[in-house]
């Protein structure tokens, strides 16, 4: 989708930015509102930018104001631009996020809240059902329990705060994904403890299952399985294609080897539990080797700006 930013600036910089933007192809429009903000004080630009303009629309307004604490900006997502002037340049557009937004979802995603902890747990739960059922159930909820527990972008914080040398985004990323894993592997402690000792299943029934000893002894296509979901979840990102970030997650075994890791505590398998934290750590490291390299040729070939906060 296309870009409507809204760019409050000092009035003493208003006509000379105006120039600069109009100047440039990806612009589709410009309007100013002289006098508009009261906070922060000053003019307001709403600039209609296709995707692969948004950066250098952003590094311009911020070489052009000298104090950031003078400038503002609201990003939002345009329908659809209709501009017969402009129809060739408008239709060759391509699908990138700036990277405000990107953290912007990362951070709304992954913020330790109460509806964060408690999805984590419901996936938790879920997933240690699966663990010890027959296949098909067993597929349905390892599946639910990707879409339910948002557990993927507090892993993506890492590689996006490391590439960009952006340390808090890193430090965050780390502790949501520490809070929130840590709450998923003891509600399914706590889920297979119930299962064991109201007779539902047994500890010989969970490191029997094929499922269990796939996730704790995974050849070279689970392995594969797993890295192109930790791709694909940074590509999404980059490419502002949030409706489909659950695909990742279901690819990738992270929220199976986190319910593993509680389960194999619950029965007393500390086999299992450890079995289950290697495949957590190998699928966690490939978000970390593939996407700081991915998140990094997008920043040195494509974007070249920093975050503007």
């Amino acid at each position: 989708m296309h870009r409507t930013l809204e760019i409050t600036v000092p009035p003493a910089v208003t006509e000379h930015l105006c120039a600069q933007l109009t100047a440039l192809e990806e612009v589709v429009g410009l309007s100013v509102q002289p006098g508009a903000s009261r906070k922060p004080a000053g003019d307001v630009l709403i600039v209609h930018v296709l995707n692969r303009g948004a950066d250098e629309v952003l590094r311009r307004a911020r070489a052009a104001v000298p104090n950031d604490n003078d400038l503002s900006v609201v990003t939002s997502e345009a329908a659809s631009f209709i501009a017969p002037a402009a129809h060739k340049t408008i239709v060759d557009d391509k699908d990138e996020a700036i990277w405000e937004e990107m953290e912007s979802g990362l951070r709304h995603q992954g913020a330790i809240t109460v509806n964060y902890l408690l999805l984590m747990a419901l996936g938790g739960l879920v997933c240690a059902i699966g663990l010890v059922s027959e296949p098909v159930p067993q597929a349905v909820a390892f599946t639910a329990s990707a879409i339910i527990a948002p557990g993927f972008d507090p892993m993506t914080k890492v590689p996006v705060g490391l590439a960009l040398r952006r340390w808090i985004v890193t430090w965050r990323g780390i502790q949501s994904a520490l809070a929130g894993y840590a709450v998923l592997i003891g509600t399914a402690a706590l889920t297979m403890y119930l299962l064991v000792a109201t007779g539902e299943t047994t500890a010989a029934a969970l490191a029997g299952n094929s499922e269990v000893n796939n996730l704790a002894h995974p050849g070279l296509m689970e392995l594969l399985l797993s890295a192109a979901g930790a791709l694909a979840g940074i590509v999404m990102l980059a490419a502002f294609r949030r409706s489909f970030q659950a695909g990742p997650l279901i690819a990738t075994a992270f929220i199976p080897a986190a319910a593993l890791i509680g389960a194999g505590l619950a029965v007393g398998n500390l086999t299992l539990t450890l079995e289950g934290l290697e495949r957590f750590g190998a699928d966690w490291g490939f978000i970390v080797a593939l996407g700081v390299p991915f998140v990094w040729l997008k920043q040195r070939f494509l974007h070249r700006r920093k975050p503007i906060v």
